[in-house]
């Protein structure tokens, strides 16, 4: 068995390779395999696997001393062992070389990119509980709400995500919109169609998609504003057993008409609980309600998402309705955590995070350390890349200190090639617009929303920029410029968007945007050798 280099103790269909690359030693097995043939001949673990879950042997790895016999992700306990699957190896998707990478030659749409990566971000947006997380799970098969207190709650608290492939089916006669099809971001390139008669029918890949389920719930406007910050396009969700519009259904359309995100889907979502006059109704209200505003002219889909009922019409839509967003392969890369990026990462590639480490010297100034780092992996989901470009959500593997990422301490800070990321600011200059009323925030006796007031010098703002949240003071005002003082720096450049929002009612609330014009930088450490 050890010249075959194989597991001993597993069936010959989950038989898996061992390299003699691979340094870990791990003790166990029979009497027969504990020995080691050959020179530089790596040890090998009893393990049997069973479809999705594995265990071990009741023995000790011998350098962490701890019992394999626990169940864990089989790849997981692969890992551990130091025995690893090659690498890009899954069935019916393509290849990607870094030898023969061209990045002048890329397109969103290039098979080696789309096969592993989306390269569209497609946020949802809408009012508390009008099914943005179900509609998610409905096209791309993953339930985006994962955490304790999410689940107990029922709402969405932190940005979930999700990728979905979408199909066509090749044969033209296929009827629409049953031609059209969502699988999950590892689902092969070329499946077959399952339309009746046309089941001998291979699909082809058009669109693989990012969706960035947006909390709906008006304490968390911040994080949707995060999320806003990615978007290519948005899904509006409107349930059609409330009167519409709601409160956040308003807060949010106009939080994308700042970001002037221009591509918008209607999903008129939960029809099967209501009559068809209702629904009519209801459509209507929607149509009045859109005059005017970045959505007018949108197409308005009737789905329901607990059902799965018109799902394959948002995936037709998805590919008709939203462009391919014009993309930067060429400049060197810039990502902002939990963000898209323009250039291409590569496995190896040395990056460095920006602002870093931040903490105060000995006379209370602000002091920043960036953070270099070298990729080891790029995912999209579970499919491992040996690039990325720009769009879709990206997991990056890096060699830094877990310590440093964890509770989302990098959320916010950009990611990208050493020496070209954009300054570090502490004080910001930008001209803004302000809303002239408050969106769903109703004045007390009139169903009339409150109207916004000036800035005020001294107030405290909470401002978005790109996927940062962090606090800024008003330190002078005039006309429609300001000058703010940040509670914490920020990597941004010139021209960039920032959202700002008012403390009301104790929940903070949009109350317009600016535009960065200038502002006071911090100096930040040359990369030592």
């Amino acid at each position: 068995m050890a010249a075959a280099g194989r597991f001993s103790g597993i069936s010959p269909s989950f038989a898996l390779p061992v390299f003699r690359s691979e340094r870990v030693f791990v003790s166990g097995g029979s009497s027969s395999s504990r020995g080691v043939t050959g020179a530089g001949a790596v040890p090998r673990a009893v393990v049997f696997l069973v479809p999705g879950v594995v265990g071990g042997c009741a023995r000790r790895f011998n350098i962490w001393s701890c019992r394999c016999s626990q169940v864990m992700d089989w790849w997981h306990l692969l890992v551990v062992a130091g025995l690893r699957l090659p690498k890009m190896a899954r069935r019916g998707l393509m290849e990607q070389d870094l030898s023969k990478l061209d990045v002048t030659k890329l397109h969103p749409l290039s098979p080696e990119v789309i096969s592993r990566q989306a390269t569209i971000n497609m946020g949802t947006i809408g009012h508390v509980a009008h099914g943005k997380s179900t509609v998610v799970k409905a096209i791309s098969g993953v339930q985006t709400v994962r955490f304790k207190n999410e689940l107990e709650r029922n709402i969405t608290i932190k940005l979930g995500y999700a990728n979905a492939k979408i199909y066509k089916c090749e044969d033209d006669r296929c009827p629409r919109p049953m031609c059209y099809k969502a699988y999950g971001s590892g689902k092969e390139d070329s499946p077959l169609c399952d339309v009746p008669g046309f089941e001998n029918t291979r699909m082809k890949l058009l669109r693989h998609v990012s969706f960035v389920d947006c909390p709906g719930h008006d304490i968390l406007m911040a994080t949707m504003l995060n999320g806003a910050a990615i978007m290519d396009g948005a899904l509006l969700l409107i349930a059609a057993n409330e009167s519409c519009p709601q409160p956040q259904t308003s807060e949010h359309l106009a939080a994308v008409e700042i970001m002037r995100l221009q591509h918008i889907i209607i999903l008129q979502n939960k029809i099967d609980l209501i009559q068809e006059s209702a629904a009519m109704n209801q459509h209507e209200a929607i149509q009045k309600f859109i005059q005017g505003t970045i959505a007018e002219g949108a197409p308005v889909v009737p789905i329901s998402a607990q059902l799965k009922y018109n799902i394959d019409v948002i995936c037709e839509y998805l590919v008709k309705k939203i462009p391919i967003p014009e993309r930067n392969f060429t400049s060197p890369p810039n990502m902002i955590v939990i963000r898209s990026f323009d250039g291409v990462l590569r496995v190896n590639q040395k990056i460095e995070v920006r602002p870093g480490i931040v903490m105060k010297d000995e006379t209370g100034n602000i002091k920043c350390t960036p953070i270099y780092s070298r990729i080891v992996s790029l995912y999209a989901e579970q499919n491992e890349l040996q690039f990325a470009v720009p769009g879709g959500l990206i997991g990056v593997g890096t060699t830094m200190d877990p310590t440093l990422t964890r509770a989302d301490r990098l959320v916010g800070q950009v990611l990208g090639e050493v020496g070209s990321l954009p300054d570090v600011y502490v004080e910001l200059e930008i001209n803004f617009f302000l809303l002239r009323r408050l969106l769903g925030v109703r004045t007390k006796g009139t169903e009339k929303a409150g109207k916004v007031s000036k800035l005020t010098k001294g107030e405290i703002l909470m401002l978005n920029i790109g996927s940062m949240s962090t606090g800024a003071r008003v330190v002078a005002v005039k006309n429609d410029l300001a000058k703010l003082q940040l509670t914490a720096p920020v990597c941004t450049s010139r021209g960039e968007k920032v959202a700002l929002s008012r403390r009301v009612e104790k929940h903070w609330r949009l109350i317009g945007w600016g535009q960065i014009q200038a502002g006071t930088t911090l100096e930040v450490p040359a990369c030592p050798v």
